[in-house]
């Protein structure tokens, strides 16, 4: 059995971004969300996300836009249901787990779990930001 490394490079993000694009769009249950209703560009969106990453493990601050606005903007489009957070969390933790292992790895689905918690809260519970 071969030990997987940790991720530690820009580039490590992108791949791993990449993968968990792989999946999402594989998913029909989540697919339409970024395909039809979106419409996102891959290639742009890709980057835009591995900057966002790059910024929570690296601390690189090559993100600057808001991430919660873009969600409750594409909640008014099609309503994002609890499953679709856990679809989006369980890609993302088994594109993790496929391609790394340790502290920053466990610190990306960590991270990403808490994400999916907030995201949830704020836009199943409007109510919650009042």
């Amino acid at each position: 059995m071969t030990s997987k490394k940790d991720i530690s490079s820009r580039e490590d993000i992108e791949k791993l971004i990449r993968l968990f694009y792989k999946k999402l769009l594989a998913d029909e249950g989540l697919s339409y969300i970024f395909t039809d209703v979106a419409k996102i560009d891959l290639e742009p969106h890709i980057i835009l996300i591995s900057d966002f990453w790059d910024n929570l493990i690296f601390g690189t601050d090559v993100y600057k836009r808001n991430a919660m606005q873009p969600h409750l903007d594409l909640n008014k489009q099609t309503p994002l249901k609890k499953e679709h957070f856990d679809g989006w969390l369980a890609h993302f933790k088994n594109s993790v787990d496929e391609l790394f292992e340790g502290e920053k790895a466990h610190f990306a689905k960590n991270r990403a779990q808490s994400i999916a918690m907030v995201m949830q809260v704020k836009i199943l519970n409007p109510q919650s930001m009042l």
